[in-house]
């Protein structure tokens, strides 16, 4: 793996929620450029775009029309040349998404492909005469009809993102040519999306009534299309992160072990129901940390992350957006930026924006939030006990728009946004906190900068202490020095853990460590 990718501290930006240039209420490229000086303040040193590709925008710009066009919306090609060049003169890198398991329904491919049974891009999707009863994620059943064709047509995802069929070797070639084309104009890697599912040789015999992931989710074919175009992809100078669905550590290994060539670490997806309505998330965060310590062991590298577009806001989920709001944020930080591993960083958490709270259905935008709120509403919950299950793990908590002053529209935009913007945008926003020494954003600067000039916390050996659910501890170890990492992540006065390493050991960030500990206590110290 490059050295580089070790020292990144990547930082994920949802373009549409970032920053407006132009005042049409959608942020664009030329709003990152004007904000890359205050990304280089942070620490950031690595952006990571979510799509910008040109697009119908169904599930905001990961069903592609064109792999090879910036969505008007967001600027012209020029405008992304320009992107690149300031973030090189910077000597920052950009990491580009890749959504390769599927298209959207208006690509050329697949007009193409729904003309004829026998034409040259007839295989580039999954045609089906008798589909069986699969489900899509986003409700319904994963086939849809073709008038023209007179088949029906695979959708894991919603009905305009039709699944690309990886036994085609004429769509894979097209594929890597436009990854090599966006390789050869100067990117700096891929963050690839929902990429576990490319071998569909399971669907025809897949359970009815089960969801059409589930069919095709880790199998052997899969995983040879990804080490062949991965292999291609490594030949460069570049970042690969994949985002999986791994049941297990093992599944986890399977893409990121070096011996395996696919990916150089991994987000692992999680339905975000999984962690709102968890019974115990301090356990459950325990849980992940055990794995990434075994991948560790293992030889592989991690990829940190509390937040990203697909999830609720960290210091909501994971911490208290109330009474403990900036310290809770900061705690978080803490655990982020300590691990082994690349950590990323989502737009506006260095700052502790929290979840929207929106009052009314007809806010939300995400087609996932819609989707499940139908469903609720079909199995004949009421519509405000709906709404309530709904929002609490919406994608929308995420994709509010940035808060860089508390104007009527944040700063984001002098127009109304295309998403509502939180409430709170008056008291969480960049402004209030750039002059603040005791931020949330001015933690983060001092946070990454004691991570980039550490070599025990980014690559140091990790071992977790053994404590209550509520703290969660742990120890970096590396050739110039140890690390001990603790933090209460409860809102509640705890006992402090026994650890007599810290005895001797110089308090370099957060509390000394007491008898009790307070809600949302951090404390990293170094012997």
């Amino acid at each position: 793996m490059n050295t580089w990718v070790k020292d990144a501290i990547v930082y994920q930006i949802y373009p549409r929620s970032f920053k407006d240039s132009n005042n049409d209420g959608i942020g664009d490229i030329n709003g990152i450029r004007s904000k890359l000086d205050y990304l280089q303040q942070l620490g950031i040193n690595t952006l990571w775009l979510s799509p910008i590709y040109d697009s119908p925008c169904d599930d905001n710009g990961y069903d592609i029309r064109d792999y090879q066009a910036i969505l008007s919306k967001f600027g012209t090609m020029q405008d992304f040349d320009l992107l690149l060049e300031e973030c090189h003169q910077r000597e920052m890198k950009l990491v580009m998404d890749l959504v390769i398991n599927h298209c959207s329904d208006e690509h050329e491919w697949f007009e193409k492909s729904k003309q004829s049974k026998t034409g040259p891009y007839a295989d580039y999707f999954y045609w089906s005469d008798e589909p069986n009863d699969l489900r899509s994620v986003f409700g319904g059943s994963a086939w849809e009809y073709c008038e023209s064709r007179q088949q029906f047509y695979l959708h894991t995802f919603s009905k305009k993102q039709p699944d690309l069929n990886w036994e085609c070797a004429d769509l894979v070639e097209k594929i890597e040519q436009m990854v090599d084309w966006w390789l050869d104009k100067g990117v700096d890697g891929f963050r690839v999306d929902a990429i576990s599912f490319l071998d569909k040789s399971g669907i025809e015999a897949a359970p009815n009534g089960s969801f059409a992931t589930e069919a095709c989710v880790n199998r052997p074919k899969g995983h040879q299309h990804l080490q062949h175009l991965m292999t291609k992809i490594h030949s460069r100078d570049v970042l690969s992160v994949g985002e999986i669905n791994a049941r297990d550590t093992e599944e986890l290994l399977d893409y990121i072990l070096p011996s395996r060539s696919e990916f150089q670490m991994a987000i692992v997806f999680t339905p975000p129901e999984v962690e709102v309505f968890h019974e115990n998330l301090n356990r459950y965060y325990k849980e992940q940390l055990k794995t990434r310590i075994e991948v560790q062991q293992q030889g592989a590298w991690n990829a940190n992350f509390l937040s990203n577009h697909d999830k609720p806001r960290q210091v909501s989920l994971y911490g208290d957006d109330n009474e403990f709001w900036s310290q809770s944020a900061k705690a978080l930080a803490v655990l982020n930026l300590t691990q082994h591993g690349t950590p990323y960083l989502y737009q506006g958490e260095e700052i502790g924006m929290t979840n929207c709270y929106y009052d009314d259905i007809s806010d939300y935008d995400d087609i996932d939030t819609l989707a499940k709120y139908r469903e609720q509403l079909a199995l004949g919950m009421s519509s405000n006990d709906a709404l309530a299950m709904v929002s609490k793990a919406s994608r929308d908590n995420s994709r509010t728009p940035m808060q860089w002053d508390d104007s009527l529209f944040a700063g984001f935009s002098d127009a109304k946004p295309w998403l509502k913007m939180n409430d709170n945008k008056s008291s969480i926003n960049v402004d209030s906190q750039q002059n603040d020494a005791d931020s949330v954003l001015q933690f983060y600067k001092q946070l990454i900068q004691l991570r980039l000039n550490s070599e025990a916390l980014k690559t140091g050996e990790t071992s977790l202490y053994d404590t209550e659910d509520a703290i969660i501890a742990y120890q970096r170890e590396g050739d110039c020095g140890t690390y001990s990492i603790v933090v209460n992540l409860s809102n509640e006065m705890v006992s402090a853990p026994h650890i007599p390493l810290l005895e001797s050991a110089e308090l370099v960030l957060g509390q000394e460590l007491s008898e009790h500990l307070p809600p949302y206590y951090f404390a990293v110290y170094k012997s």
